[in-house]
């Protein structure tokens, strides 16, 4: 009984003190929750780690013909980098072409691409630099690294890489020609119904350059496009360019003498009596395309445009199109090259 009473006399005061204990252990856990939330000397762990950067991808190596040829590409900070035909054509087709088109759509661009450089190396455009083409689109192709499509591409980069790597393969060493020669494959991204003839925009005709039907539509992005410019605006651009337009009267009669090509496209104008070609209106005012109407309300101009490009060859969109249609790239390239023939290297 002693040893009972003892042990009674001795377990309040022992539990009490196990309670007071837990209960500042808990209060200092609470308390270090809080400094390391307002602290942000405390490290924390982020709940998902963060993933690492995708490396640029692998890509399975061109075909054999592409593969034979390198180039000399003048890169845009002026050194030359020597690189295969195939090397050079995946990067200017992933430029050029949405990855995301229809796989008979990136090999008809592909042979584009391929038949230019060599127009281009042809033309010795770049002998002086010591190359054969450059990495300019404003002067050449554009040009995309590997590493800036992965960059661009993001989650897609796989297999995006992949699909224009089997686009430069399966057109391995084939080229349009005329004549015998490479021709100026030139592209553009969307028509308005209709290519241009190269006389249109260059002047000059080539037989394999003439108008023909394009069959893309409302699915462009931005197919149909407006500027909007104020009379002052207008007046401001014109004298900026030393046109000699006398715009003095009501801005209603600015726009005069619309002259129009046989596919459409705005081929001449008058402004203020001075006469300009379709492309330097398009120019002038900033247009995506010679396929355009003014009108003026309130000394207000608006200008309605469709497609985007100078109009010229193939349209990529238009090349879209006949592939979902079920158009092969020989189809596809036969349509937009009037009379051209496929080679190979």
């Amino acid at each position: 009984m002693r040893n009972q009473d003892a042990w009674r006399a001795l377990r309040a005061p022992f539990l009490t003190g196990l309670c007071l204990s837990l209960a500042l252990m808990l209060l200092s856990l609470a308390a270090l929750g809080e400094g390391a939330a307002a602290n942000p000397d405390i490290p924390t762990l982020p709940a998902v780690p963060t993933p690492a950067r995708s490396p640029a991808p692998t890509l399975p190596p061109p075909g054999e013909r592409d593969s034979a040829r390198t180039l000399r590409v003048l890169q845009k900070d002026g050194t030359v980098a020597t690189m295969s035909m195939g090397d050079y054509l995946w990067r200017v087709v992933a430029a050029e072409m949405p990855a995301s088109f229809e796989p008979d759509a990136l090999r008809a661009q592909a042979v584009c691409a391929r038949t230019y450089a060599l127009w281009r190396l042809n033309a010795q455009s770049h002998k002086e630099d010591g190359a054969d083409v450059c990495a300019d689109s404003a002067c050449c192709q554009a040009y995309l690294t590997p590493e800036d499509a992965a960059r661009k591409w993001e989650a897609n980069a796989q297999p995006y890489s992949r699909k224009i790597a089997g686009a430069v393969a399966d057109t391995d060493g084939q080229v349009l020609t005329y004549g015998g020669a490479p021709i100026q494959a030139v592209f553009f991204s969307s028509a308005a119904g209709s290519t241009a003839g190269a006389e249109e925009v260059w002047g000059r005709a080539l037989p394999y350059l003439v108008p023909v039907d394009s069959p893309e539509g409302d699915e462009v992005p931005n197919y149909h496009s407006t500027v909007t410019l104020t009379a002052d605006e207008v007046k401001t651009l014109a004298e900026g360019a030393g046109l000699g337009c006398d715009l003095s009267g009501e801005p209603s009669g600015w726009f005069t003498d619309i002259v129009r090509s046989a596919s459409g496209r705005v081929a001449s104008l008058k402004l203020g009596g001075a006469e300009l070609s379709g492309g330097a209106a398009r120019s002038l005012f900033s247009l995506r395309s010679t396929a355009f109407d003014v009108g003026e309300a309130d000394g207000t101009f608006t200008f309605s445009v469709t497609g985007y490009g100078h109009g010229v060859g193939l349209s990529q969109y238009g090349a879209n199109a006949l592939a979902k249609q079920g158009k092969g790239w020989r189809e596809i390239l036969a349509h937009y090259y009037t009379g051209a023939e496929l080679e190979q290297l």
